[in-house]
């Protein structure tokens, strides 16, 4: 474009570059902005020239980043010009201004398309190129036949029927309907007898997209693009202009081979032939080279050619060809050719037969692993692991286990998992599986997840061959001055179960064992110190008769924690200490766990399920895994009559991810010889929503007694409408307390009660993140007897999407259930959802319905605020219906700092000092939508003299935000009634009041 003829234009731009800052830059565009405005409504007075200088200057102050919402009329208007000048003015500043769903483009598609059916070649490119740029429903039905008929034309350029090709895959992909398969197949088989590469190259573009969407209906494009790969590779008719580098536009080779990816398979043998033919040729004829782009569009050739080997599955001495180019390539020292070669070895593993091709490269690959960039060491990691097998498993175990302890913080965890599959994939023998898992947890004791731990524990407790070898290899490591929390838990189990079996081994009597476990119970969790107790009473037992003094220090132990603050740890204390004051009676009750039920490893299975993904396992995700499973129901029951035995690990557990993190005390009734399915011991006291805080899996449900003997109080906040809480057809069934503080708390907190009667405790915890929130609501049952017809509903609101998991029908007594709701907000609004929640006990049926706390605050995550910022913010929002402001009165009184709590709690973060008034708030906050994210700016003017009304200021660039938020800060300044958290003035880097702001607000 020419703009010298411009000088008014050519001034506006050095006049916007000559701007000392952004606030002199936004007052010289808003004077310009009123000046093309005031001159667009004197329109009848406005010459072609000045129009045309107007419109380039909006389109220069789109470009600097400044809303123009204003001359799309007169744009438009230009593309209906007769002179070239104009037109093209016309055409890219609307192609840049306005999108497809643009009220005005409509008035604009009868001027495009007789530009496109014209005989003038510039006012066509012109006219493709919008079309392309903007595409559109609206476009794409109107003008597609007309572009088509352009794409086929022989009398048109070249340069007209490349930009209609590029232009119909635009509107192709719009609307794919705008190309039928049964009509185009043909005429994509003669468009590919172009010899023109330009519109070959656009034509092939266009194929890939048909074929990618219906392969089916284009096998006929299969020979003729395998004739065009053997035209280039051949260097067959191929001007210079197209040749990069020495090599035949590799960009057409590159479409041209993706195109034939799409197809199943060729099973013409010609065609196959010649198409094995050319992909032979460019791997024989790809080399490193010094130059760096040539060798990127060599590889870029290349790299296309082994993904076409491979998805044709071709002969193995091509695989084999494949795989020598490839470890040519990770042997260079540049690190982008290394990185590609490793990661498409690693793909050739899916291809069958290539296998000892690739062991022939460990060591190269060995060496990757150690390389200073971590995108190679991850793909050099992924190809070990995926070449192991059980040939060269020891090797490679032992390398990554090496490698282990140099390895950064961002690839151990990955690097420890793959480690474990692979050792309990392909162990030569289970001794060394033993030792690997070990050094694993000792070396890497943070990345390995539960279930790594809880494998090895399976092993040791089924085979006896390894139970005094695993109780000698734990005393070892547990005798080290600082070992893993985890390697205490593991060495605490085996030492518990099987020190016995290491009487006669020097330094490993009953009272060195216990000395060696007691060393490390201070620094470990609570979790497993209870694990550690079940130890001491397992080496107690062990030791008959026991020694006076070792059986002195245990029962010590055990009175020391008959009081713990901890339910499981005072639980275990009590309960162990009376059992083992028993003497040899205690032998039947504390004698070795039986063996477990024979199953699948958890971390293969999950391997299994995920091949395709396996390199993006992670500790972190099993443990995910582990927290959110669909409904688990944990039982409480009494001990029964007869020979109990305990033992530390869960044995009911059907995998690992059952196997909760405090390994849970188990009893297991034993008569006449069989053995009943073991239970979870239940504490004595504690909470039904004590899983709410917890970080692994729940501990088993109890009920308080105190809980159960509680009288049930008034019915304060279930006569309140707004409570929304029925109880049918039993009015004896009240709820212990108040349903509307209750909903209230969970506003602005996530974990706690939401309704409770003397039957049954829903309890909620939630976690979120932007527009996505996880909620897991615990129905506890706290009868005596199972609760049946359970049945929950959610009832969202249309800006709401809610999913909720199977709730089971009955909940079995003493037990709660975990249900998971996953909830996705569309858009801003105050609207609730409502749970539908029934059950029965007895024959008397309970039905409530409870508002949920997933209120618009969830969704909002508060954000700092810089003068300057907020200033060019608040400047930009100019009255309603994007800045609303009102008068509130009848607040309940608060001091600023507590208001500014208010805010907090409602994830709005206040920035003190921001505002020079000390009796003002302003806050901002980010509101997640599943559309996009929003500011949201807020002032609060208080008056001194009268706390019990303020002004309130919101403002935002969406409408139904700047509104609904509005409306809910409202609701909470009316009706505070629960206590606010202590306000920490957020750290905004600002010192003193922000001067910048004296004038604004």
């Amino acid at each position: 474009m020419s703009l010298s003829g411009m000088r008014g234009l050519s001034v506006f731009i050095s006049d916007i570059r000559n701007c000392q800052n952004k606030e002199q830059e936004r007052l010289r565009v808003d004077k310009e902005l009123a000046n093309i405005r005031t001159s667009f409504k004197n329109e009848k007075g406005l010459s072609v020239y000045k129009k045309k200088k107007y419109v380039w200057k909006m389109l220069y102050i789109y470009m600097l980043g400044y809303d123009v919402d204003f001359g799309h009329m007169e744009t438009v208007a230009l593309i209906s010009a007769s002179k070239y000048a104009e037109k093209q003015v016309g055409y890219i500043v609307t192609s840049c201004l306005l999108n497809e769903n643009h009220d005005f483009l409509r008035l604009a598609i009868n001027t495009v398309r007789n530009d496109i059916i014209g005989r003038n070649e510039t006012y066509q490119c012109l006219a493709l190129t919008l079309v392309g740029n903007i595409g559109g429903k609206d476009f794409s039905e109107s003008l597609a036949p007309d572009v088509q008929k352009l794409l086929l034309s022989s009398s048109c350029r070249p340069i007209v029927r490349k930009k209609a090709a590029l232009c119909l895959l635009r509107l192709f992909r719009k609307n794919p309907d705008v190309v039928n398969v049964d009509g185009w197949s043909d005429r994509m088989s003669q468009l590919l007898d172009e010899r023109e590469l330009g519109v070959l190259t656009a034509v092939m573009s266009l194929l890939v997209a048909l074929v990618a969407n219906n392969p089916d209906g284009y096998w006929n494009c299969v020979p003729k693009c395998v004739r065009i790969l053997e035209r280039l590779t051949r260097s067959q008719d191929i001007p210079q202009e197209y040749t990069y580098y020495g090599i035949p536009s590799p960009w057409l080779q590159v479409k041209t081979m993706r195109a034939l990816q799409y197809f199943p398979t060729i099973e013409d043998p010609n065609t196959r032939r010649a198409l094995f033919e050319v992909l032979h040729r460019i791997l024989m004829g790809t080399d490193v080279v010094k130059n760096v782009n040539k060798n990127n569009a060599a590889h870029a050739v290349l790299f296309e050619a082994l993904s076409l080997v491979m998805h044709l599955d071709a002969e193995k001495e091509m695989m084999s060809q494949c795989v020598a180019i490839l470890g040519k390539f990770i042997a260079v020292r540049e690190p982008n050719i290394r990185y590609l070669g490793l990661e498409n070895m690693t793909r050739m593993l899916l291809v069958t037969d290539v296998q000892e091709s690739i062991k022939r490269y460990q060591a190269q690959i060995i060496t990757s692993l150690k390389d200073p960039d971590i995108s190679i060491r991850r793909r050099a990691l992924d190809l070990l692991y995926g070449m192991c097998d059980v040939t060269n498993a020891k090797d490679i175990v032992e390398e990554l286990l090496q490698y282990l302890t140099t390895a950064d913080f961002g690839i151990r965890e990955e690097l420890a998992l793959k480690a474990a599959i692979l050792a309990e994939k392909f162990a030569p023998d289970l001794l060394w599986y033993v030792d690997v898992i070990l050094q694993l947890i000792d070396k890497a004791g943070d990345f390995i997840s539960d279930d790594i731990w809880y494998r090895v524990v399976q092993f040791v407790t089924n085979n006896d061959d390894l139970q005094a070898y695993g109780a000698l290899k734990a005393r070892d490591y547990l005798s080290k001055p600082a070992v893993h929390e985890t390697m205490v838990k593991v060495g605490g189990y085996l030492l518990g179960e099987y020190s016995h079996l290491l009487a006669r081994t020097p330094g490993c009597s009953s009272k060195e064992i216990f000395a060696i476990i007691h060393e490390k119970f201070p620094t470990v969790s609570i979790s497993t110190k209870a694990l550690l107790l079940s130890s001491y009473i397992k080496i107690l037992m062990h030791s008959q008769p026991p020694d006076p003094e070792l059986q002195e220090q245990i029962w010590r132990v055990f009175q020391r924690f008959e009081g713990n603050i901890d339910a499981e740890i005072q639980q275990r204390a009590v309960e162990y200490f009376a059992l083992s004051r028993k003497g040899p009676a205690m032998i039947d009750i504390m004698a070795e766990m039986p063996k477990f039920p024979e199953r699948q490893s958890a971390l293969l299975k999950k391997t299994e399920d995920a091949e395709a993904d396996a390199a993006e396992l992670s500790a972190t995700r099993l443990r995910v895994q582990q927290q959110t499973s669909n409904a688990m129901v944990v039982v409480s029951q009494p001990f029964s009559d007869g020979p109990i035995h305990v033992g530390p690990l869960t044995r009911s557990s059907s995998s690992p991810q059952e196997m909760n993190g405090d390994l849970a005390l188990t009893v297991t009734t034993m008569g006449q010889g069989q053995q009943s399915t073991p239970q979870p011991l239940a504490p004595a006291t504690g909470d039904l929503l004590g899983d709410l805080l917890a970080i692994e899996a729940p501990p088993p449900a109890s009920v308080s007694s105190s809980l159960l003997s509680s009288e049930p109080s008034s019915l304060e906040g279930l006569g309140d409408s707004s409570a929304l809480a029925l109880l049918d057809n039993a009015p004896s069934v009240q709820p212990i307390g108040s349903i509307k503080d209750w909903f209230s708390a969970l506003c602005v907190k996530d974990s706690g009660v939401l309704y409770e009667d003397p039957y049954i405790q829903i309890g909620l915890k939630a976690e979120w993140r932007a527009h996505q929130g996880r909620v897991t609501l615990f129905l506890g049952n706290k009868h005596v007897g199972a609760l049946t017809s359970v049945r929950a509903i959610i009832l969202p609101p249309a800006h709401l999407r809610m999913q909720l998991s199977t709730v089971p029908d009955t909940i079995p007594p003493r037990a709660q259930v975990q249900c998971p709701l996953e909830i996705i907000n569309l858009q801003a609004s105050r609207d609730l959802a409502v749970l539908d929640f029934s059950y029965s006990h007895g024959s008397a049926p309970v039905n409530i319905n409870l508002r949920l706390p997933v209120v618009l605050n969830k969704f909002l995550q508060g954000t700092p605020l810089a003068p300057a910022d907020f200033v060019s913010q608040w400047r930009a929002l100019t009255g309603p219906p994007l800045k609303l402001q009102e008068v509130v009165r009848g607040v309940k009184p608060l001091p600023i700092l507590e208001m500014s709590a208010l805010f907090n709690s409602m994830h709005i973060l206040v920035a003190p000092g921001l505002d020079p008034n000390v009796n003002n708030i302003v806050a901002g906050a980010i509101f997640a939508s599943e559309a996009r994210k929003t500011l949201c700016l807020i002032r609060v003017e208080t008056d001194p003299s009268d706390r019990t009304q303020l002004r309130l200021t919101v403002a935002s660039p969406d409408a139904v935000v700047s509104l609904e938020l509005k409306e809910y800060i409202k609701e909470q300044l009316l009706d505070v009634s629960t206590p606010t958290p202590q306000f920490v003035p957020a750290s905004t880097g600002l010192t003193g009041p922000a001067a910048a702001l004296a004038g604004l607000l």
